[in-house]
């Protein structure tokens, strides 16, 4: 009797890791979907301003406005994570981004794009962002924050890695047939993401079902609480303000690699097919990066690997900045590889230190929310830094410059981290 109700645990137990396992890769699969078509300048930048005939000046300008958008839409999307289902936000975040992306890939007026980007900021920031973290906080179970997290920032990078590899493809194909194809294998690679978006979302509709009775629950007591009195509690808490500086700093080192297409194809004369496919192999470290600094930070601590991660992000930055004087592609692709280890193990790990923040469920969408709020000004400001600098100077100075502001924040992000860390432990001991 007791093997058959010990059989039958077990099995229900099996069941409820596969179910969670199951809803955390439609998640996953949901975040390497969303972003690429967003961030399509991080392989194709050089292609983007010639089918649009935009300046450099211009697409950073988009991609502000789009940051503006991340900005507006981080409260409020905190606050709808805690009442709406992952399923209904992320059908919508998905199937709203894809058909933005139709409109983009028929290489509208220039006038059109402030619009597109700043829808495509509404569709991945209000209605995804904060549901998406707060879905996968609530699957993982306290001794698996930094492996899920980890996997999260992994599994996507492998989702994005393959769809660029696909695209990249398609592009290079494109070209060959007919060199002065370029407006043409774009907007092939944009048709691509923008259908593959869909379909996720329609696959997020279909199978994603209700959340589980925690999250019901939390969901509940979110509906009577009080907005104000969660937000000033969420405030006074310092680790709170501390995970946000350290997430605000390690984005920054990831926003240095968009700029790693068009700093070789301009520092370094190569085409644009070859930065791409250097850029692609970039994207290839993600999974290792993520998902091996997710377990490691798991066994040896996570604000201790993250410390590392960043660390080694900025010194390789530092690197980028001395590189030319080693005068070989094959360092630059190391380095290149380098970074793209470090920076997504840095993305991989910086929400899951959140945990240890030991803030209550019903409000973390709000968490996320305010945290996101000043974490990701880069968005904001990061493209405007990088214009003024291209407009004051030429050349390698330009990415000289800028990554050498990066490497600083990297720096303070370290600073934070180590603080974070003794600041729990004192709690720990004392509790």
């Amino acid at each position: 009797m007791l093997d058959t109700q010990a059989k039958v645990l077990n099995r229900e137990e099996k069941n409820d890791q596969l179910k969670r396992y199951f809803q955390f890769l439609l998640l996953l699969l949901a975040a390497g979907a969303i972003y690429p078509l967003l961030y399509l300048r991080q392989n194709f930048e050089t292609s983007i301003l010639e089918a649009f005939q935009i300046t450099s000046g211009d697409l950073g300008n988009y991609y502000s406005m789009l940051g503006v958008m991340y900005f507006v839409c981080y409260l409020p999307s905190g606050w709808l994570a805690d009442r709406l289902t992952p399923r209904m936000l992320v059908t919508i975040s998905m199937v709203g981004t894809g058909a933005l992306g139709l409109w983009f890939a028929s290489i509208p007026s220039k006038e059109y794009l402030v619009y597109i980007f700043m829808s495509w900021g509404i569709f991945a920031g209000l209605t995804f962002w904060a549901s998406m973290i707060k879905g996968v906080k609530i699957l993982a179970k306290p001794n698996e924050q930094g492996r899920f997290f980890g996997m999260l920032d992994g599994g996507r990078g492998l989702v994005e890695a393959v769809l660029a590899t696909i695209a990249i493809s398609i592009f290079a194909y494109t070209i060959e047939v007919d060199a002065s194809s370029n407006t043409l294998a774009l907007k092939k690679v944009i048709y691509m993401y923008s259908y593959f978006c869909i379909a996720v979302g329609v696959l997020i509709f279909l199978f994603l079902k209700a959340s589980d009775a925690k999250q019901d629950d939390e969901q509940k007591v979110t509906t009577k609480g009080n907005l104000i009195r969660d937000f000033k509690t969420l405030l006074s808490i310092p680790e709170v303000w501390l995970v946000a500086v350290v997430i605000l700093c390690g984005y920054q080192l990831f926003w240095a690699t968009y700029s790693f297409s068009a700093f070789m194809q301009e520092g370094y004369e190569v085409t644009a097919v070859t930065a791409g496919f250097i850029t692609v192999a970039k994207l290839w470290m993600r999974p290792i990066g993520g998902i091996g600094a997710g377990f490691l930070g798991d066994k040896f601590g996570k604000e201790n690997i993250l410390a590392l991660a960043m660390s080694v992000s900025a010194l390789g930055l530092i690197m980028m900045i001395f590189f030319p004087q080693l005068n070989t592609v094959y360092g630059l692709l190391a380095i290149v590889l380098l970074i793209g280890v470090m920076t997504y193990a840095v993305r991989g790990l910086y929400w899951s230190i959140l945990d240890n923040c030991h803030i209550p469920l019903h409000v973390t969408g709000l968490a996320i929310g305010i945290i996101s709020l000043i974490a990701y000004t880069p968005d904001i400001f990061l493209p405007q830094i990088y214009s003024f600098i291209a407009a004051h100077y030429e050349g390698i100075t330009v990415y000289n410059l800028y990554f050498g502001y990066i490497s600083i924040t990297g720096f303070i992000g370290v600073f934070t981290v180590l603080k974070l860390r003794n600041m729990t432990k004192r709690k720990k001991v004392l509790a």
